[in-house]
């Protein structure tokens, strides 16, 4: 009887195999995991890939040093209210169907909320409730169905300085094997007729094959598994062609060395895997330049309010923050640091770490972990560690405040690719049938020869280095994007959306008069207090401009998104917002934004706010008005309006009193027909900018943290959105034009393939030739963006 393979890991079932549910498995531990699988829902895991997970390991008492608490609270990063976050190595994480598995451990055991995998690190993290679960439950559970973690505090305590150098090795195995391959190749190249060169001539055409090997087997190696999983789910990704033209050219190549029949291309092999790598090793060190600047530009949050001994505030960028210092946090405000609380009532929303939306009350020496925002009142905390702004990168790109626009959105690359694929693989099979009927002896030689000229290699170039580059250059002018999708989503935008407060105007630099009754002292000073703890643009003025008081522990303070706040001490109470908040007057001839104040519910007066518009407001308008639709979506009153009138043009849409929920109907209507920006600065913005198609955020001195944004702008740089989305165009408009010039090689390559005069030697020119032509090309044409960029600023800082 022929040996039958285990149904869940693929090896030989032998002698001792376990028959269970019409299906073999060469131990009851595969049948276990198999059973665990099927019984809860996850059948569809062996769909996914036939060798899919690995045999559990027996491990017995392996995680005991995981019920000791002090080891647990190491190496968990959220520890509150019975919820548990932790981040954990699974080295054995390789394929689709690890993912799927992984991120639904939460249909294995109902304590696990949800887990998400990183697929580039092999980590999961995974968020567990631990009334009755434990991180010990979970290493078991993992390890029960093949997923066994790698735990070690050792490497825990380093793993943010700890680089993945596989790219690197593999880029220098590709390097080396093309240099060594491409000297051997010179005297094939000019056909030197020398004694010793033909005598050795097979010696060296076989060490080509040997540095051939490793290029392919470990080099490559990532193209082919791309392919095969694009493939399994029915897609052509860019990967299918290359990974086809390098097993064509190493199949080729070696028939022709093992039959006499030529050298082979084992020249245009290594070159190709080694600048495909190379273009590789260029993302991953924009990417890096990019997380480097995000650390030091420091914009989540934008700022920190810093206390000194004298209780004086300073606004500081968040990476100065040191251990020991004291903190202001204000409503609504993100914790940017793990910190001991000192004074106020703490009520933390941490569903930005965990997804659980219930707030927790913390009292005076509590500890607050960093991710968590403060949902009532004004806190003074004490700092424990120093930001972790990779943490914070994290949690920005959290699920669970984003909206997937990614996947919603077809990346030219991929697009072309599908395209490119088929276009290849037609053309190979007419050659063929062609030369079938023509010359039969000729119809291997064509079909292998199309498939390696046509190998997309300068394509998949081009968009990396264009789109790599241009975030690099958005950066040095203070702007700064999630990632490259979000410049190909710019470049479609045909509407822009802009909020008013703190978007289009500048809170620095507003006139205030004060109608109504006197506030006393005492009343002063409560709203100043109470002001001190919003984070609203308006507040944020008005508290800058009121004159100097003691400031005071509030007992009480709320704040209601879009209407205004309140806060209580001693039995008395003041009021600061909309006129309707407040009780105040509501006629219609108060046309500028006013803040309404009233003082234990009796109306007092209005702050009265002259905007002062940003520079440059009208020319952003009037730019952007001649190619798309522009809008205007204000949570204030309608007092601006004939002003903002006169100042943008006629077909600019004027909406006020928008409410942020308002604000996110608008946009999701508006994207029926149209691609919408969304530019705003805050919490009211933050529903309609994770529904727009790419969100900005502006930012100016405000604390608030915005994860639902795909970039942020600061404010200095708010006359140049315009240039940044005609930027936007031309990186596509460079990409298209490096696939035409790809395109151009493609067809020279092609005409000697078709035609069956493909010698080795115009390979080894043409395809190193077009991927070297087209990483210049695209380097040098968005180097000269950003040159004009520069030399655009440097005009108007002069006039």
């Amino acid at each position: 009887m022929a040996n039958m393979t285990c149904y869940h890991c693929g090896d030989q079932c032998g002698k001792n195999k376990v028959c269970f549910d019409e299906k073999d498995f060469c131990c009851n531990g595969c049948k276990t995991v198999y059973e665990i699988f099927t019984s809860n829902g996850l059948s569809k895991f062996y769909d996914l890939e036939a060798r899919a997970g690995s045999t559990p390991n027996q491990t017995p008492n392996r995680y005991d040093f995981l019920e000791n608490l002090e080891i647990v609270k190491e190496l968990v990063e959220f520890d509150e209210e019975n919820i548990q976050v932790v981040g954990l190595s699974i080295p054995t994480i390789h394929c689709s169907s690890c993912i799927w598995v992984l991120e639904n451990l939460n249909r294995l055991h109902p304590a696990i909320k949800n887990s998400q995998v990183d697929f580039p690190k092999k980590t999961i993290r995974v968020t567990y409730d631990t009334n009755d679960f434990s991180l010990k439950a979970l290493a078991m559970l993992l390890s029960s169905i093949g997923y066994e973690p790698y735990i070690s505090l050792e490497e825990f305590n380093k793993k943010n300085q700890k680089k993945d150098r596989s790219l690197i090795y593999k880029l220098g195995v590709a390097g080396f094997a093309f240099g060594n391959v491409m000297l051997l190749s010179f005297p094939e190249y000019f056909e030197v007729e020398e004694f010793w060169l033909d005598q050795y001539k097979p010696v060296f055409r076989w060490l080509m094959f040997a540095f051939s090997l490793p290029v392919v087997f470990y080099a490559a190696q990532d193209y082919f598994l791309s392919a095969i999983k694009g493939l399994r789910s029915k897609l052509l990704n860019i990967d299918v062609p290359i990974a086809l033209g390098v097993l064509t050219l190493f199949l080729r190549s070696t028939a022709d060395i093992v039959f006499d029949l030529g050298s082979g291309f084992f020249d245009s092999l290594t070159g190709l895997v080694f600048f495909l790598l190379l273009g590789k090793f260029f993302q991953q060190k924009t990417y890096a330049f990019l997380s480097f600047e995000r650390d030091y530009k420091s914009y989540f949050p934008i700022a920190v309010t810093r206390l000194d001994a004298k209780g004086k505030e300073e606004s500081i960028q968040v990476y100065k923050v040191k251990v020991g210092d004291r903190l202001l946090i204000r409503n609504q405000e993100i914790i940017p640091v793990d910190c001991i609380l000192l004074k106020g009532a703490a009520e933390i929303d941490y569903s930005f770490v965990t997804g659980e939306s219930q707030a927790i009350l913390k009292e005076s020496g509590d500890k607050l972990y960093a991710g968590g925002k403060q949902l009532s009142g004004i806190l003074e905390v004490e700092v424990l560690k120093s930001v972790s702004q990779s943490y914070l990168t994290e949690l920005w790109g959290n699920s669970i405040f984003k909206k997937d626009k990614v996947s919603h959105f077809q990346s030219l690359t991929d697009s072309i690719g599908k395209r490119f694929t088929i276009a290849v693989l037609s053309i190979a099979v007419v050659a063929s049938i062609f030369w079938l009927f023509y010359q039969p002896n000729m119809v291997l030689n064509v079909f292998t020869a199309v498939l390696i000229i046509a190998c997309p290699c300068a394509i998949a170039l081009a968009a990396p280095f264009t789109l790599g580059n241009m975030l690099r250059i958005y950066g040095k002018f203070g702007f700064y994007l999630k990632n490259t999708n979000v410049i190909e989503r710019l470049a479609k935008v045909n509407t822009a959306i802009f909020d008013k407060t703190g978007t289009i105007t500048t809170s620095n630099k507003d006139a205030v008069s004060y109608e109504g009754i006197e506030l006393t002292d005492e009343e002063t000073a409560l709203l100043k207090t109470t002001l001190r703890a919003s984070n609203h643009p308006l507040s944020r003025s008005l508290y800058n401009i009121l004159k100097s008081n003691d400031i005071e522990t509030l007992d009480e303070f709320q704040e209601q998104t879009g209407l205004g706040i309140e806060g209580r001490r001693n039995e008395h109470s003041i009021k600061a917002g909309s006129a309707a908040y407040v009780g105040g007057d509501t006629v219609a001839s108060h046309t500028n934004t006013s803040v309404y104040i009233s003082a234990d519910e009796d109306y007092k007066g209005r702050f009265v706010f002259n905007n002062k518009y940003r520079e440059g407001v009208e020319g952003i308008f009037n730019e952007l008005g001649r190619t798309m639709d522009i809008g205007i979506l204000s949570g204030d009153n309608d007092g601006e309006k004939k002003r903002l009138q006169k100042l943008l043009p006629g077909k600019t849409r004027l909406l006020f009193d928008q409410k942020p929920k308002d604000k996110l109907e608008y946009i999701a209507r508006l994207q029926e027909s149209n691609k919408v920006l969304m530019v705003g600065d805050g919490l009211n913005d933050a529903g309609a900018l994770a529904q727009s198609d790419v969100g900005i955020a502006i930012s100016e001195n405000i604390n608030v943290f915005s994860p639902a944004c795909d970039g942020i702008l600061d404010a200095s740089n708010f006359d140049k959105l315009p240039a940044f989305i005609k930027l936007s165009q031309k990186a596509i408009a460079i990409i298209k034009m490096s696939f035409v010039l790809s395109l151009c090689y493609n067809l020279v390559g092609l005409y000697f393939a078709v035609t069956g005069q493909l010698e080795p030697v115009i390979a080894a020119i043409l395809m190193p030739l077009s991927s070297i032509s087209i990483v210049v090309f695209t380097t040098l044409m968005t180097n000269l963006l950003g040159k004009k960029l520069n030399s655009t600023q440097h005009k108007n800082d002069q006039n």
